[in-house]
This record gives C-alpha cells, sequence and structure tokens, in this order.
C-alpha cells in the first residue's frame, strides 16, 4: 500500500514527529510532502496523511489526480472544510478528531473547577483590594455539588461531562443528542438552554459549528447570566452574539466570560473583550499544542495500520456525521 503526505508543508512538518514521518516511510513509503500547488506531479497512492491546511478539492480534481486513492488519514480535528468531496468520491475519510478533544477536555474541565472557585474574578480583584476579595470568596460554592452546564455533547461535550462524573458536580447538559440513556449512564441531567443560563454558576459551551447553530447563544440567555457567573468557550466563537455578552459583562463585572474561541478569530482590534477586565481571553490555544499535536499523528498512524490489515477502524468519518460534528 502506497502512501504520501499531502497538504501544507509547515503543518504536517510540526505535526508529524521526525519519528513518526520516518514510521510512515518505512510502512508506505511516505516521503516528500506533496502541497495542492504539485498537483501535477503527484505518485500514485492510496492512501494520504494530512492535518490542519488539508486543501479542499472539488471531486473531479480528486477523481483526476488521485484516482486510486482509498483513504484520508488527517491528524487534525475538524474535517467540515474538505471531506464531503472525498466522502462523495467513495474514500473513506478518517480524523484524530478524538485526539485533539483530549487537550480541549483538560482545558475546559480546569476552567470550570477554578470557576467554581471564584479563581477568575478573584484573581482579578485580589491585585487591587486583597481584603474585599477575600470577601468575595463566600460568593462561590467551590466544586461540591455546584450546578454546571455543559452545551452539546459531541466528542468533547461527552469527555467534559464524563471528566466531571469524578467530581461532586450537578452537571445539566443542553443537547438534542443526549438521550435519557446517556443522562442516565453518566448521571448528568437533560435541560433547555434557558434552564442552564438561568440556574448554572459555570456554562462551558462545546457546541458543533454548522449553519443551524450559529448565533444560538443569543441576548435572551446571555441576559440570564447570574452575577458571579462564568461563561467558558473553548468550542467555537460563532455560536455566541458576542455584542450581547458585551453587554452583559458592562453591565455586571461580577459575570466573567473565559474565551478561547471568538468570531471574528481574533477579535477585530477595536472589540471590548481586549479591554474588559471580566474577559480572560487566550488565541484558541485550548486544543493540540506543543508536544500535543503528535498524539493526533499517532493516533492516524494507528488508524492507518487497522486499515491497512482489515480492522475495525476507530475515527471513521461518515456523510451522516458531518451534519453533527464540529
Amino acid at each position: 500500500m502506497k502512501g504520501i503526505f499531502f497538504g501544507d508543508a509547515r503543518q504536517i512538518g510540526a505535526v508529524y514527529s521526525g519519528e513518526q514521518r520516518g514510521i510512515l516511510q518505512k510502512l508506505y513509503g511516505c516521503g516528500k510532502i506533496y502541497t495542492q500547488g504539485g498537483l501535477g506531479s503527484l505518485p500514485a497512492a492510496d492512501i494520504l496523511f494530512s492535518t490542519w491546511g488539508m486543501p479542499a478539492l472539488t471531486e473531479r480534481e480528486i477523481r483526476q489526480y488521485f484516482p486510486s486513492l482509498r483513504a484520508v488519514f488527517y491528524a487534525a480535528g475538524s474535517v467540515q472544510a474538505f471531506a464531503r468531496s472525498f466522502l462523495e468520491c467513495g474514500v473513506h475519510v478518517y480524523s484524530a478528531w478524538q485526539a485533539n478533544a483530549v487537550p480541549v477536555t483538560e482545558t475546559a474541565v480546569a476552567q470550570i473547577l477554578l470557576a467554581n472557585k471564584g479563581f477568575f474574578y478573584l484573581s482579578r480583584l485580589c491585585k487591587n483590594d486583597y481584603a474585599a476579595a477575600r470577601r468575595e470568596t463566600a460568593r462561590f460554592m467551590g466544586n461540591f455539588g455546584a450546578k454546571v452546564g455543559i452545551l452539546g455533547s459531541g466528542a468533547i461535550g461527552m469527555r467534559v461531562i464524563g471528566e466531571l462524573r469524578r467530581h461532586d458536580l450537578d452537571v445539566y447538559v443542553c443537547s438534542p443528542e443526549f438521550t435519557e440513556e446517556a443522562a442516565e449512564r453518566t448521571g448528568a441531567k437533560r435541560a433547555s438552554l434557558t434552564e442552564i443560563f438561568a440556574e448554572c454558576g459555570v456554562i462551558s459551551n462545546h457546541i458543533a459549528d454548522l449553519p443551524e447553530t450559529r448565533g444560538m447563544i443569543g441576548r435572551g440567555v446571555l441576559s440570564l447570566l447570574r452575577p458571579y457567573s462564568t461563561f467558558i468557550n473553548t468550542g467555537r466563537g460563532a455560536q455566541v452574539d458576542e455584542a450581547a455578552l458585551i453587554e452583559v459583562l458592562e453591565r455586571d463585572r461580577t459575570v466573567t466570560a473565559v474565551l478561547d474561541v471568538t468570531f471574528p478569530e481574533p477579535p477585530l482590534p477595536e472589540s471590548k473583550l481586549f479591554t474588559l477586565e471580566n474577559v480572560v481571553l487566550t488565541p484558541h490555544s485550548a486544543g493540540s499544542s506543543g508536544a500535543e499535536v503528535h498524539r493526533m499523528a499517532q493516533y492516524m498512524i494507528e488508524e492507518s495500520c487497522r486499515f491497512a490489515s482489515g480492522k475495525e477502524c476507530l475515527f471513521e468519518v461518515t456523510a451522516q456525521m458531518l451534519q453533527t460534528m464540529a
């Protein structure tokens, strides 16, 4: 079985370690990294390895330049930008979305636990008025019996819910895919968007980025954010009406927004997200970074071995899954 690297050469070089590229060289002859500009010089390939920066090709291009291609192994998360055309051509698509879900889950869970302790609010207050910060600790109940709202129950949402089971939290989930069976299995409760924003002190967004979900976290529910509550977003910024969120943050400085994603990304230079003291802004860093990116490559190397040997694969993406995946 012949394989190639295809996509953004810099990203492929970063995500696949030297050792991992050596393994793929031995397994499938993967060596040179081919880019979209070199479509005319592609060798015949049965499988393709890529990552962030994978070009979106048309069905015509795929049939012309990849006539024998059987599978794409994508060492990153969302495949929405390119997968449909490959699936239409009968090419299997595999994604390391579960690997990329690991660091996002770790980040979100850490932020949820810290938020329940008042970490984000108290740390900034402490610098200006230590005595006031000491008094304000009573505003936060900690992580025993605290109500936490999880928006979305995809790969990351379900991982977060699972991790939170290890803590004495009261977890509420808003997701049409979160069934009664899932609620019974996880110990979480099904709830509406309105119920979560009205009742939970910490809310974490993990809703898939789809046309029908954009803007769904709007002014109506954002206005329900309780004093001293925290809204966390490690999902996508497009689901949030940021103008309405900013209004809430300006009106009640005890409310905190912890935002790893925004829309647009980064925010416009004049955005108040840069200046509001009750906004914690990070540069979309919750996902795989540093050495974590090699986990994604490892998932795809192992998946390709299952594929090549005819074993059941674990991370295939189907056309139906694209309707709900981030």
